[in-house]
């Protein structure tokens, strides 16, 4: 069996990583119109890399479209896959249409995250009707290589995946920011308020996984009536910024619908 990547950016070379780690011995190819990132891929990784898929792809073999949705179309002009298993890390373009594009249906869309390339990802997967059970046990251990899956039976709730879990280490990054900010406000120095900001959230997230509780619980935990932390949290409440987080979640889902409709 080969895998094949149409693309080779962030992505792909994430999810490259993680197979890597995990095996040295996958036939990896990539397709990709940069020859600098070729080279830069066959280096880092040891994979074979051309400007377009090959002719010679088969039914044993898997294909990982890694493209933006907006630049898919054009990308599988000419691309005949030969029955090969189809994962889709595209966003918001639904099986219907790439499975018309293609003329296939062994598709399972993938929606990862930029976690993957440090093996902590999330994927969300998706199985089209033409995807056998053996080809959900394929594309689970291709991404199982750099995270955890989680697979749904609806494809409507990959638009939540990709609004939670998707664009979710954004969020991450952003409120992440924010606390940096508050630290430089208070006179700390840009290095010293990065750390800070980044061991408060590494060490929460490590103790909410250690624990196993819930995460309201843990904030009781560390709120007593009247304290510091309970005023922070008030002014939160005050700002709405538990509601904005959850408005942000839904608009990011609406996104995805919207471009679901216009890539069909």
């Amino acid at each position: 069996m080969a895998i094949y990547f149409l693309g080779g950016g962030n992505m792909a070379s994430a999810i490259i990583a993680g197979l890597r780690a995990q095996s040295s011995d996958d036939n990896i190819i990539v397709a990709n119109r940069s020859a600098d990132k070729n080279q830069i891929l066959e280096q880092k990784f040891a994979v074979q890399t051309a400007f377009r898929l090959p002719e010679n792809i088969n039914a044993n073999d898997v294909v990982i479209l890694a493209v933006k949705p907006q630049d898919m179309r054009n990308a599988l002009t000419d691309v005949q896959t030969h029955g090969a298993l189809i994962l889709s890390l595209a966003a918001g373009l639904e099986v219907a249409t790439l499975s018309h594009w293609l003329n296939s249906n062994r598709i399972i869309r993938v929606m990862p995250n930029t976690p993957c390339a440090v093996g902590l990802g999330i994927s969300g997967l998706f199985a089209a009707t033409g995807a056998s059970d053996a080809d959900k046990v394929v594309a689970e251990k291709i991404m199982s290589a750099c995270g955890v899956t989680i697979w749904v039976e609806n494809e409507n709730m990959m638009h939540a995946i990709t609004a939670i879990s998707g664009s979710g280490s954004a969020y991450a990054f952003y409120l992440m920011n924010a606390l940096k900010q508050a630290a430089t406000d208070f006179g700390f120095t840009d290095k010293q308020a990065h750390e800070l900001a980044l061991q408060t959230f590494r060490g929460a997230v490590t103790l909410a996984a250690q624990s196993g509780e819930d995460f309201a619980v843990l904030q009781q935990k560390v709120t007593s009536k009247g304290g510091t932390t309970f005023a922070a949290l008030t002014k939160f409440d005050e700002c709405g910024v538990a509601s904005g987080v959850q408005q942000g979640a839904q608009a990011a889902a609406a996104r995805s619908m919207e471009l679901a409709q216009m890539l069909k």
